[in-house]
């Protein structure tokens, strides 16, 4: 068996036909759906903003819980420090 037959899986005509016919299956189902290539790209963009929006809002929140606890934390812990010393 050829490297070019290894890397394809068989034949070149064989693979192909089969990748004509699964394109053909898979289009028809597309069209059924009413979804295009492009309308999936789009979907999967707009997914991977909202995702990072999400992300971003999430990281916002929890620097801000941080920063409150600080505000309390920080101050108590220098003083227990300051007169833990003997």
């Amino acid at each position: 068996m050829s490297n070019m037959n290894r890397f394809l899986g068989g034949s070149p005509g064989s693979v192909l036909a089969k990748l004509i016919f699964l394109s053909l299956l898979v289009g028809a189902f597309m069209a059924f759906l009413g979804i295009t290539p492009f309308g999936l790209v789009e979907g999967l963009y707009h997914w991977i903003m909202s995702v990072f929006d999400l992300s971003f809002e999430t990281v916002v929140e929890v620097g801000r819980w941080v920063l409150y606890g600080a505000i309390i934390v920080i101050p108590l812990w220098l003083i227990a420090r300051l007169f833990g010393r003997r």
